[in-house]
């Protein structure tokens, strides 16, 4: 395979970590971010990869991050919106947006517009983290992205996700036509520390308590992004899809993943709440 230049969100710790240590082994050229300095050194210096610590809570810092990527290379070949998290209690950042929106959406999005030119130049994959939160939980509701009602961590984590999986809808239908692909996927449950930092009580329990013996590697989760990556249109997956941590359609897709309308509706809102001009 042909040496591929790869940038990973959320790649200080689990899933991001296990698949940058996966592509290094394979000799891809990665470039990392992530929210803790400390834990991406570690990863960077385990991996010989290019690292930019970066807060997704703040949309400067996204800024700061497409800049350095920018100033690095001209080209991407897969970018991987993996950094995410749910968020106990409801907290609006300095941008004005709900925090779970902003770092499971609003700042994939942004990154991924900001590189859009390196994207169309290297004909790339964009793959986006998915989650069944989604399905067990989302309903988006594009008057409310802010979670303003009686705030549940779990309906907001599943509104977000949501979110993602519509974007790599409507980015596949905008993109398609200059060679960019996009899909998003269900890793599985991983044991990782995604809910001791961030999580709810009844989070911390799924991930911490007795269940725990239930969940998958982080090798299993980064096995599943890379075949979303190393796949092609067509063949391997479908662009603008959703898939399952088996690699297989959902049976029943969540309803609002048909709804072009809405859609498109997200993407303006959402080039509104990161301050790109539509």
């Amino acid at each position: 395979m042909t040496r591929r230049t790869i940038l990973i969100t959320g790649a200080s710790d689990g899933i991001g970590a296990a698949t940058a240590r996966a592509l290094a082994r394979r000799g891809d050229r990665v470039l990392l971010t992530g929210r803790s300095p400390a834990k991406l050194a570690r990863v960077a210096h385990d991996t010989g990869a290019e690292a930019y610590a970066a807060d997704f809570a703040q949309l400067t810092d996204v800024r700061a991050l497409a800049d350095w990527v920018r100033d690095r290379t001209d080209r991407l070949d897969v970018l991987a919106n993996n950094a995410g998290g749910i968020f106990a209690d409801r907290t609006v950042t300095e941008d004005g947006n709900e925090l779970t929106m902003q770092v499971n959406h609003f700042a994939g999005f942004l990154l991924t517009r900001l590189l859009e030119d390196e994207l169309v130049a290297g004909g790339a994959t964009v793959v986006n983290t998915a989650s069944a939160a989604a399905d067990k939980y989302g309903s988006l509701d594009l008057s409310d992205l802010d979670a303003t009602g009686a705030y549940k961590a779990t309906k907001a984590y599943g509104d977000a996700k949501l979110a993602t999986m519509l974007f790599a809808r409507s980015l596949h239908t905008r993109l398609r036509d200059r060679g960019v692909t996009a899909l998003a996927i269900y890793p599985g449950d991983i044991a990782s520390n995604f809910a001791k930092d961030t999580g709810t009580a009844s989070m911390k329990l799924f991930y911490k308590g007795p269940m725990a013996r239930f969940l998958r590697t982080p090798d299993f989760g980064a096995a599943n992004l890379m075949w979303a990556m190393d796949g092609a249109d067509g063949t391997t997956w479908r662009s603008g899809e959703t898939y399952t941590e088996r690699r297989v359609l959902p049976r029943r897709p969540h309803p609002q993943l048909g709804d072009d309308a809405l859609g498109d509706a997200l993407w303006r809102e959402s080039e509104r709440r990161v301050g790109l001009a539509p």
